[in-house]
C-alpha cells in the first residue's frame, strides 16, 4: 500500500521544528529513522497530514559523555552509531548488550534511538533498558522543556507522556552505580524478531558483597515496560546466589501478566519470563567478578 498524501517539511533547526509542530499539531509527525512510522502509514494506520524531518538536526544527535558523568544520547541518534562507539559501549554496557537484538543491521543503520523509545513498543528493548538504567527524557516545545523519568514517560501500549506539541530531543542515563553488573537477555521466535519476553537486570554489590542495589526491566509482558523491582527486593541485603536469583525468577512469574499472542501463550511468556531473569541476574553477577 502507499500512504495517505501528506505534505513535507525539513526542519532547518529544533525551534523550526517545534513551530511547525505547534502550527499543526496532531496533524504532523516528526520523521526520524521513520522504520516504524513509515510502515504505519504504508497500511493508513498512520495519516499525518504533515511530516517533519528532524534527520539533518545536528544538535539532537550524537552522544555527550564527560568522565564520571551523565551519558547524553541525542535523539535522532543512530543506532549503528551507538554500536561503532567504543567508548559509549565501555561507559553504558547494559545498552550495548541490548543492540545487537534490535531488529536487522540494515534497520538499525536507520533507525534512531528517540524514534525507539517516542514508539513505545512494550516488545522493544529499549525502553526496558532505560527502566533498568533510570533513564530521563528531555522534551522540549515552543513552551519550554521538561524533563521525564523513564517510569514517567511510558503510560501504554504505544503511548508515551509527551504531549502533542512536543519532541524527545534528549535521553540522559545515569553513569551504572559502583561496582555494578549488568545483562540485557530476551527470547524471540526468530533472531531479530521482537522478544517474546526479555530482561534487562542491574546489580550492585556492598562491601560485604551482598547486594546493594538491585534492577529488573521487562520486556514482551505488558503494554509498557514493565518494572520488576518490586519482585527482585527479596535480594537486596542478601547474597546474590542460586538460590536468592531463584526466589527473584519466581516471584517475576508470579507477578507479571502477559497477554499472550498467536505466538507464545501467556503461561509460556512468565515461565520465560523467570528463566531469563534467573540468567540475567547471574550473569550480571559474574560480570561483576570480572570487572574487579
Amino acid at each position: 500500500m502507499k500512504p495517505a498524501p501528506f505534505r513535507y517539511i525539513a526542519a532547518s533547526s529544533v525551534e523550526h521544528a517545534l513551530s511547525l509542530k505547534a502550527e499543526h499539531g496532531e496533524d504532523a509527525r516528526f520523521l526520524a529513522g521513520g522504520q516504524s512510522l513509515i510502515p504505519a502509514m504504508n497500511f493508513r494506520l498512520a495519516r499525518p497530514a504533515v511530516l517533519i524531518d528532524i534527520n539533518g538536526l545536528a544538535e539532537i544527535a550524537g552522544v555527550t559523555r564527560p568522565p564520571g558523568s551523565e551519558i547524553r544520547i541525542g535523539a535522532v541518534t543512530r543506532y549503528r552509531a551507538l554500536e561503532r562507539d567504543g567508548d559509549f559501549i565501555k561507559a553504558c554496557p547494559l545498552f550495548a548488550d541490548a543492540l545487537p537484538h534490535i531488529a536487522h543491521p540494515a534497520i538499525r543503520n536507520r533507525g534512531t534511538i528517540g524514534g525507539n523509545l517516542s514508539h513505545a513498543d512494550p516488545a522493544s528493548e529499549l525502553p526496558a533498558v532505560a527502566l533498568a538504567m533510570q533513564a530521563r527524557m528531555r522534551v522540549r516545545s515552543v513552551r519550554g522543556e521538561r524533563e521525564l523519568s523513564a517510569s514517567e514517560f511510558f503510560v501504554g501500549l504505544l503511548t508515551t507522556a509527551v504531549q502533542t506539541d512536543e519532541m524527545l530531543t534528549e535521553i540522559i542515563f545515569p553513569p551504572p552505580p559502583p561496582g555494578s553488573g549488568s545483562c540485557f537477555m530476551e527470547i524471540a521466535r526468530r533472531r531479530g524478531d521482537f522478544a517474546l519476553a526479555g530482561v534487562a537486570a542491574v546489580i550492585a554489590l556492598d562491601a560485604e558483597r551482598r547486594c546493594a542495589t538491585v534492577r529488573l526491566a521487562l520486556c514482551g509482558v505488558g503494554d509498557t515496560p514493565v518494572d520488576a523491582g518490586a519482585a527482585a527486593a527479596c535480594l537486596l541485603g542478601q547474597p546474590c546466589n542460586d538460590k536468592t536469583i531463584a526466589e527473584v525468577a519466581a516471584a517475576v512469574r508470579e507477578t507479571v501478566t502477559p497477554s499472550g499472542s498467536v505466538h507464545a501463550s501467556a503461561a509460556y511468556q512468565r515461565h520465560i519470563a523467570g528463566v531469563l531473569v534467573g540468567r540475567a541476574l547471574k550473569a550480571a553477577h559474574e560480570r561483576i567478578g570480572h570487572a574487579a
